[in-house]
């Protein structure tokens, strides 16, 4: 089949042919698969790699085009600085000629792809966005609330951290949310919304833009963020949380992170718990205003948005297609609350 039919064969098939990328990556590491297993295939692919040195790692071939080298250059210069610092993100591995990370080409892809690896990291994802969260409230609570306490320890730390010369990464923040050209893509035009929705999120929008254009953005409530707190990047080990894929972190508000985190729990009859506890958690380490929490609605609102858009620009994805009626019907009740109109 000829390269430019990649992009019509089924996920699974796509995914056969990255393995076939990833297995030959190894070789910038010195590293041979006994096994691969495909872990998630979304805006990267990633697979556990159980290597013939007897260790597993796991393996991340990116999405072409999403990010120029400089920005995963960043990504993982902030990854290098947060366990420096003692956070407990997943271990870099470099390859043996000491980069970050690799730009690999394989016959089965049509285009080069970036390729980084890790070490393996032990626990279970907190959920899926397609699955939800198991455990009952009060198993919930303590976790989200050990989730507050993370996102609050991330943005001490970024708030205080210098980056290094040529550090580059995308910004959250109202041009990125809600501007004419949208980091995920302009939500407003996918083709699934009804008149009547198209309607209720340009309203929407339009009051996002402004609110967030007068909005402070000091060190106080901004900063380099996650952006993507959602369930399967939270790996549950016990009591231990651990975060992984940096792949979305930018410059934001501190409270899209925590919209982020909650996002897909709107609706649940445990958000209420979970909301209260993230907060909870979050005041441990870092203040956040009754003022600020208020905002919450605008944020989860913007952070709907987001979706839609990855959806409208990833159309022709099965994820996205089986994603998509969940997407607006979320976001569109989480947009009629905020203005008002449920």
């Amino acid at each position: 089949m000829a390269m430019e039919g990649f992009y019509e064969l089924t996920p699974a098939q796509q995914g056969e042919r990255v393995a076939s990328l990833a297995r030959a990556a190894l070789e910038s590491w010195g590293l041979e698969a006994r096994e691969l297993t495909l872990l998630k295939y979304r805006e990267n692919a990633v697979f556990r790699v159980a290597a013939t040195d007897g260790r597993q790692y796991a393996i991340r071939i990116h999405r072409a085009g999403y990010h120029s080298d400089a920005e995963l250059w960043s990504e993982l210069q902030w990854m290098l600085a947060l366990s420096a610092d003692g956070f407990d993100v997943p271990e870099l591995v470099v390859t043996r000629r000491g980069n970050l990370f690799d730009v690999v080409s394989h016959p089965d892809v049509p285009e080069p792809r970036q390729v980084d690896l890790f070490g393996w990291i032990d626990g279970r994802q907190l959920g899926s966005v397609e699955s939800g969260v198991e455990g009952d409230v009060e198993t919930l609570s303590r976790t989200f609330h050990t989730i507050g306490v993370l996102a609050a320890r991330l943005h001490n730390q970024s708030a205080r951290w210098q980056p290094p010369p040529g550090f580059t990464r995308q910004a959250w923040d109202a041009e990125g949310l809600v501007g004419e050209q949208p980091l995920w893509g302009r939500f407003w035009e996918l083709a699934a919304l009804s008149g009547t929705e198209r309607a209720l999120l340009i309203r929407a929008r339009d009051r996002v833009r402004g609110e967030l254009s007068a909005l402070e953005r000091s060190p106080r409530n901004y900063g380099l963020i996650h952006a993507d707190f959602a369930p399967e990047n939270l790996m549950v080990d016990g009591s231990r949380v651990r975060l992984i894929d940096f792949d979305d972190a930018g410059y934001g508000w501190h409270l899209f992170e925590i919209a982020t985190t909650l996002y897909f729990h709107i609706g649940e009859p445990y958000f209420a718990a979970v909301e209260q506890a993230t907060i909870a958690g979050y005041r441990t380490e870092r203040d956040l205003g009754a003022a600020d929490a208020a905002l919450l609605p605008l944020f989860y609102t913007a952070r709907g948005f987001t979706y839609l858009g990855w959806v409208h620009t990833r159309h022709e994805t099965e994820t996205a297609r089986e994603l998509t009626p969940m997407l607006v019907e979320l976001s569109c009740g989480v947009a009629q609350r905020y203005l008002g109109e449920a």
